[in-house]
């Protein structure tokens, strides 16, 4: 029986990256995977659906600028496969070379199932090849997870997808109905509203889209979709939906009972994602499960200490980011000295919609609920030298800090072009539990979309070029509680 000091099962981002630290301990690891390395990270998720949204913004640009409809299906998966086979090459390429080195042997992979026999034990099932068993030390299991399906939906992944099925389009749809106005629905509603050639609808259980968000956030991205000809179902929820003559047909129930039908030539499917766990048997491991069906962790740990869990199959965040810190995590908690425990409070996130917004720390409504107060500045981009030479106004910084003398920087929001660069400044001030002046001195490149970071600190420190006394439209600067917003010059 083969021995390992780890054995990783699931090639995903997490995965992967828990693999690749073990060899750093000079660990000898086994990694397996059952079905394409990169897991959801690559296929038919994080890379492979923001390579088709690269698409859809350069379509979407050519449109407002010489009125022509450069997109085609074709087109946008040969982009999207591109990408993926670039990302998959270097991958598989490393692992192959690791293999290969002479001198360490540490790691190793196989292509197959994995389910526990006991605590340490491991059927790997080979398809047309056999099994075998294999015994770790230590295991970490990174299976991540896939779209949510529900009983009264009939996904056939053609007709009626979820984002797995995206592929099987064959064509641009006339029509396309998305079902979940979360972060990923409201990507898809995006990036097919861009291409110009799909009516989208977009299905919303409240009265605004990204319900987790900040108002002036969600509304800006809601303003923009239906600009772009999506029609936004608010207040309602899917009542029936089925396949007729290969075509979708739907029914809406409002919050104030009216239904409403319609018909269009394909649903999206985009209501969450559930943890890979079955086939693992890892009730014979003694490793639990929330009532969810995530796997039982404590920073990583299960409940049996020698076995961890990282990535979309525990009951974190499911973020490729997320998941690579988890996976790295793990084995530094195996094998590594003492390791502060994760933080969850402060990740970088990225949506991308039109525009594009980027997300760090607390956010207003949070601060609200919180019954926290707090100071809030707020700059739009057409008061931005660098968004003005791009012609790409729309959107905004706004950043909020500690109402006091410290003015530590508790969160941010950027809406807009370029807004996943321009949050990791701050999210470093957040990590390191700074404040603004930092920010405010530095001599920032000209013309760039950071200068209105500066814009949005200086005016906290009553320092600003613009004064918001004056541009009350484009510049706001108040204190904010749950009861009342009150403007800074009044204080």
């Amino acid at each position: 029986m083969d021995r390992y000091d780890l054995c990783v099962i699931g090639g995903g981002p997490s995965g992967y990256a828990a693999a690749m630290r073990a060899i750093d301990f000079g660990k000898k690891v086994l990694l397996i995977e059952k079905d394409k390395i990169g897991g959801a990270g690559l296929f038919y998720g994080a890379l492979w659906s923001k390579a088709m949204w690269e698409y859809s913004q350069k379509v979407i640009q050519i449109r407002q600028e010489i009125g022509k409809n450069t997109a085609s299906f074709e087109g946008m998966i040969k982009m999207a496969d591109e990408v993926l086979f670039d990302r998959k090459f270097q991958m598989t390429v490393h692992m192959k070379l690791l293999q290969e080195e002479t001198e360490s042997k540490l790691f190793h992979y196989e292509k197959g199932e994995a389910s526990f026999i006991d605590e340490h034990q491991i059927r790997i099932v080979k398809k047309d090849k056999g099994e075998h068993i294999i015994y770790a030390d230590h295991i970490v299991i990174a299976t991540g997870s896939r779209p949510r399906l529900v009983e009264n939906i009939p996904v056939d992944e053609k007709i009626i997808m979820t984002s797995n099925g995206i592929g099987n389009l064959g064509k641009l749809p006339e029509s396309l109905v998305v079902v979940g106005a979360g972060v990923v629905g409201c990507e898809f509603a995006t990036i097919f509203s861009n291409l110009g050639k799909t009516k989208v609808f977009l299905i919303d259980k409240g009265e605004r889209i990204l319900p987790f968000e900040d108002e002036d956030v969600a509304l800006t991205v809601m303003e923009n979709l239906e600009q772009n000809g999506v029609v936004i179902h608010k207040n309602s929820s899917l009542h029936k939906i089925e396949i007729r003559n290969n075509r979708v047909h739907y029914e809406l129930k409002y919050n104030d009972g009216k239904l409403e039908s319609f018909e269009v030539e394909h649903a999206l499917i985009s209501i969450g994602r559930v943890p890979n766990t079955e086939g693992l048997n890892l009730d014979k491991a003694g490793v639990e499960l929330t009532a969810r069906g995530n796997i039982k962790e404590n920073d990583t740990q299960t409940t049996v200490p020698h076995i961890y869990a990282a990535g979309d199959v525990s009951a974190s965040i499911a973020l490729v980011n997320v998941g690579e810190r988890e996976g790295r995590h793990a084995v530094a908690r195996m094998f590594g000295h003492h390791v502060k425990p994760l933080v969850y409070n402060n990740i970088s996130t990225i949506m991308f919609l039109n525009p594009e917004v980027a997300s760090v720390g607390m956010g207003e409504q949070e601060a609200c609920e919180k019954g926290i107060t707090v100071k809030v500045a707020k700059i739009d981009y057409s008061c931005i030298a660098r968004a003005i030479a791009m012609r790409k106004t729309n959107g905004f910084f706004k950043i909020l800090v500690t109402n006091d003398e410290e003015m530590k920087i508790l969160g941010m929001r950027a809406v807009g072009e370029h807004a996943s660069s321009a949050i990791q400044a701050v999210a470093y001030l957040i990590h390191t539990n700074q404040g603004i002046e930092e920010l405010a001195v530095m001599m920032h490149p000209h013309p760039s979309i950071i200068e209105g970071i500066q814009e949005c600190v200086r005016m906290l420190l009553g320092k600003s070029i613009y004064k918001s006394s004056v541009f009350k439209d484009k510049l706001k600067c108040y204190t904010r509680n749950k009861e009342v917003c009150t403007p800074l010059e009044r204080l």
